[in-house]
């Protein structure tokens, strides 16, 4: 029986001029991002079939749209490992030994809770696109770094839309009014 370490240092030939040691690191990063990739896509599906409250309806077409542009990038970064000569390792089961984002919360209805949970994994999953970004320049991918940047600009988006639905009450305060200390922050 073959096991995921074996499978994310094999390599198949390719006329891809990236020296073969860096390919298999660069493939070992990609692999990560694959997992987290596909965990952040079904806890967006998650959200969007368990979400309750006012805000019902918009957010379950956002976390509905969100998955829908992960999976899109699952796919991409699984060909990208693939056109390196690697092993996409892309089960359910791989992403969820090999993700970097914690479990979602079963416990959760209510709208702000569940833009909560999104953000907090989507912040950490733009952290792991960023330092992704960084490593595979440093190993003279330029085209992966390329790829991982336009995932970059979208998670970056998406994480506003999400921290939007949470900043007013963040600014304001329990009680919906913000504090003097509040308003003056927020005219700095």
């Amino acid at each position: 029986m073959t096991n995921n370490n074996t499978l994310t240092s094999r390599l198949y030939p390719t006329r891809i001029d990236i020296p073969a040691e860096k390919r298999k690191q660069i493939v070992v990063i990609l692999n990560q991002t694959l997992a987290a990739t596909a965990d952040l896509k079904t806890q967006a599906k998650q959200a969007h079939w368990n979400v309750k409250g006012k805000d019902f309806f918009q957010l379950h077409e956002l976390f509905d749209e969100l998955a829908g542009e992960l999976e899109e990038y699952v796919d991409m970064v699984a060909e990208r490992v693939t056109a390196l000569g690697g092993y996409a390792l892309g089960t359910a089961r791989a992403a969820a030994s090999n993700s970097i984002l914690p479990e979602y919360p079963f416990d959760i209805l209510e709208g702000k809770d569940h833009v909560a949970a999104l953000a907090d994994r989507f912040a950490a999953y733009g952290k792991h696109i960023r330092d992704a970004i960084a490593q595979t320049d440093n190993l003279g991918d330029a085209d992966t770094a390329d790829l991982y940047t336009e995932i970059s600009r979208t998670i970056d988006k998406r994480l506003w839309f999400l921290d939007a639905h949470l900043q007013v009450a963040e600014v304001k305060g329990e009680n919906g009014t913000a504090s003097n200390t509040q308003k003056t922050a927020v005219l700095r």
